[in-house]
Parts: structure tokens; sequence; C-alpha cells
């Protein structure tokens, strides 16, 4: 007789999952999320928007590529669950939107239920770093469409801003300072070129192994490439909250000038110097072993900065500052600058060499 687990999926090792799991989605959580796992749907008590004179809601979408690749190797998954809250939440913050509550989706070879509450456990953690519920999620068995040991992780989240407090291209003005906000590694971006450059002919080449120390690094390959992404969504809010900030760019697939140009106006340009930083070992050691141009490891990696803001170059300083007290490094990089042609396209781009 035919059964459902001799398809291939597994009910009990779902239930399983979900039980492991329970703890960690408690964790995270709000005073308007009423009820709690195993429902149809989330519920988020819309009633708390009441205190927006115009409330506009932020939602947003996103994975974290080929990482996923790097974590199943070595056999490390909550690490990827803080990636994915990451790659979705702060991409909210950048129109000054608060996350509320986010969701997550994760498709797999087999249900493997302590795997798999461990990448929820990392989503969880990632939720309560943001400020936000993990309001619901969905576990995905798919036997002969992915390998018993693969899976994927894919997110979706809800945040708020009051209307006349959007950030945005529309604020940023000639003279603006450019600040940026250090990343804490690759975070979860570039990561097919960083594979197929350590992982491939020209990695084996210089001897590197996930497995090995890489004295540059001060750690192993593997732990160095599992960073997790860093979580910018409290610390952007509380900065916009201190000082006058235009725009936030969050640093992700195309690299710094192409972010940051998404919040340039017609008519102006940003421009970015090199010489403000030097990018971490990681990102040279990924360029020197895989003969990588500077120029397309640029317009595939975050360089060492993660998110960036464009603000008044009088409130420069204090911003340092506050997010130095927040343990984030940031630096003035470089200013908005006018442009020629009042209607031309706003633009980016890097200038100089690093330090």
């Amino acid at each position: 007789m035919t059964s459902y687990a001799a398809a291939g999926v597994d009910i009990e090792a779902g239930d399983r999952a979900v039980e492991l799991m329970r703890e960690w989605v408690a964790r995270a959580s709000r005073p308007e999320v009423v009820g709690g796992i195993g429902g149809f749907a989330g519920l988020f008590d819309a009633s708390a928007l009441a205190r927006y004179r115009r409330p506009l809601l932020a939602t947003s979408t996103d994975g974290v590529g080929t990482k996923v690749a790097l974590a199943q190797r070595l056999g490390v998954h909550h690490t990827i669950g803080l990636d994915l809250v990451a790659m979705v939440v702060d991409d909210l913050v950048v129109c000054g939107a608060e996350p509320l509550f986010m969701t997550d989706y994760i498709a797999c070879g087999k249900v493997v239920p302590e795997r798999i509450a461990a990448v929820v456990r990392g989503i969880a953690e990632g939720c309560a770093l943001a400020g936000c519920a993990l309001l619901g999620g969905e576990t995905a068995e798919h036997p002969g469409l992915l390998d018993p040991d693969e899976y994927d992780v894919a997110g979706a989240a809800t945040g708020v801003v009051e209307a006349d407090e959007l950030l945005g291209a529309d604020r940023v003005r000639a003279g603006d300072a450019v600040l940026a906000i250090a990343s804490s590694g690759l975070h979860s971006n570039g990561y097919s070129l960083v594979r197929h450059v350590v992982l491939g002919e020209a990695g084996q080449r210089a001897g590197l192994s996930l497995e090995a120390e890489v004295a540059e690094l001060g750690r192993t390959l593997g732990e160095e490439l599992l960073e997790p992404t860093r979580i910018y969504s409290l610390d952007c809010l509380q900065l916009a909250r201190e000082v006058e900030v235009h725009a936030y760019s969050h640093i992700t697939g195309g690299g710094l000038a192409a972010n940051v140009a998404r919040v340039v106006p017609a008519g102006l340009r940003v421009v970015v110097e090199r010489a403000s930083w030097t990018p971490p070992a990681v990102f040279s050691l990924v360029g020197s072993v895989g003969a990588v141009p500077q120029d397309e490891l640029e317009r595939t990696l975050n360089m060492g900065v993660g998110m960036v803001a464009l603000l008044p170059e009088a409130d420069a300083a204090r911003a340092v500052e506050l997010l130095a007290g927040r343990g984030l490094r940031a630096w003035v990089a470089g200013t908005v600058e006018e442009l020629d042609d009042a209607s031309a396209p706003g633009t980016a781009e890097l200038v100089g060499t690093h330090a």
C-alpha cells in the first residue's frame, strides 16, 4: 500500500520540528501578537497603529542566497536564520519603518527536526534583535526536488512608518555627509562568487579549506564565511530619532555604489572615498585568490560597509558617536554633490584607493 511516507514525506518529523522550535518562537514576540504557534494564520493587533497620524505599512521579502550551501556543508544551521532576518528587516528600516512581524518559509529535501529547529532558532533570535515578532512560518518537505541534506530559506516582514517621517531620496540634499556603517563580514551576498573562488581550483591551489585556520582572518575560513549578517534595524531607528537622517541604503546585492544610487535624487551624486576605510581581510582574500578585479569585487560584495546613512554634515560626528555607543563602527566616507545637469539621474561612485 502506498503512503505519504513512502513518497518521502515524514509528517511525524515535521511535528517534532514544531515542538523543538516552539520555545524559540515564543521568545520572538511583541505585545501585539494574538495567539501562538500552530494556527492557520498569525495574528497581530493592528489597533496599536492608532497612535500614528498616517501609518504607512512597509513590506519586504528576501532570502540568503547560496550561503545556505556553506551552512549545509559545515553542519551549522542557526546562523542562516540570523542572516535571513537581517536581509529582510534591514530593507524595511531603509525607509524608516519599524519591523513589526516576520514570517518564514523553509523548503527541504528531508525534514530533520533538529536541523529545522536550529534554523528557526536563528530566525527567532534575529527577530528579537530586530524588535519584531516571528508570527508564522512554513516548512515544506520536497523529496525528489531537493536532496535530503539540502534546504533553502526565505522570509517576509511587515513594518510601519509615519508618512511624514518616511526616509528616502526626496530628503537628500547637496552637502549631506555619507556615513558608512561597518558590516560584520560578507553578510549574505556574493556567495556564488565566494564559493567559486574558495572552494574551486583557485582555492585548492591556495591551500584553502573551510576547516583550516587562515592567519589573516584569525579563525577558520568556514567560521568567517558563516559570520552572521549584522542586523541594523534598532540601531538605525534609534539614530533617526536622535539625529536628522535623510536616507539609508542597505548594502546588499550589487555592492556599495549601486545600492547607494537607489536613494540619490536627480541632479545629485554621492562620492564615496575609498581612502576612508580598509576593507576587512576576507575581501582581499577573495580578490587575491580568485584574481577577481577590484571593480568586480565592488559590484558583488559589500567591501566592509553594510549600511549607509545620508545625513546633514553637522550631524555626522554625533551619529558616529551614537553608533559607537551601540557597538557599531561608523565613519564619514564621502559627500553628496550637485551634478551639472539638475535633471540627470542621481548617481553614486567610489573614488581613490583604499587605505
